[in-house]
């Protein structure tokens, strides 16, 4: 009975280290993030206006955008979303929204393309767009909307959302009224006073306590020195 019983104190223990080889095992052999390309994504514009393949986007926040991303057609102007994870090596965002622009424009035979792109590895934007949009839309319109208009909200606190809300209507507001409301105003930052000493502040007033203590240590030292040698 004594034998028989010992087996079963080692249970807890094996079942222990049975989850962490597993959890070993699932962070060694887990699948990384696939590298995307231009022939990674839909050879022709999709039906759908927002490909969300970074799942960045809730549900709702996707057809907001996609709603959005309608008001362009009136102009004829063939807008999408797309967010990617990780860009093949060696490609950059701007990279990837020429090719697409390209390839989408030979496809569906619609010169007017535009594409706003997220990469949500590096939280970085562009606003790509077909050459004949050039006239209403210059380069230098672009990439101020996907450097700053796009790019600032989804870096602060990742508000994907708001970024590519904020570009889509800037643009609008270009193709619709030809007024540019700009990029967004930078709010700066004000610290109120505070009673807080800072680090100088404090490491001054150390500074200054342990001279005052060295004083009067060398003060009083010797005069105990010589009151005792003196009875």
């Amino acid at each position: 009975m004594l034998h028989s019983s010992q087996p079963s104190r080692w249970l807890p223990l094996l079942g222990l280290l049975a989850a962490l080889t597993g959890s070993l095992l699932s962070l060694l052999f887990a699948t990384p993030a696939l590298a995307v390309s231009a022939s990674d994504l839909p050879a022709a514009p999709p039906q759908e206006r927002v490909l969300d393949s970074a799942g960045v986007l809730s549900r709702s926040a996707v057809a907001e955008l996609g709603k959005t991303l309608e008001r362009f057609s009136p102009d004829r102007v063939d807008a999408h979303l797309v967010t990617v994870s990780r860009l093949d090596y060696g490609l950059s965002l701007p990279q990837l929204g020429t090719q697409l622009v390209e390839r989408w424009q030979q496809a569906a035979d619609a010169p007017n393309q535009l594409l706003f792109l997220i990469d949500s590895q590096t939280n970085s934007a562009t606003v790509a767009a077909s050459p004949e949009l050039g006239g209403q839309l210059d380069p230098n319109l672009l990439r101020s909307t996907g450097r700053t208009t796009m790019t600032l909200p989804i870096r602060e606190g990742g508000r994907y959302r708001q970024g590519s809300l904020d570009a889509m209507n800037r643009l609008l507001s270009v193709l619709e009224a030809g007024l540019d409301p700009g990029e967004p105003v930078l709010t700066e930052v004000v610290s109120q006073p505070t009673n807080i000493p800072t680090k100088e502040e404090t490491a001054s007033s150390n500074a200054y306590t342990w001279i005052v203590v060295l004083l009067v240590v060398g003060t009083l030292v010797p005069m105990l020195t010589w009151w005792v040698f003196s009875r």
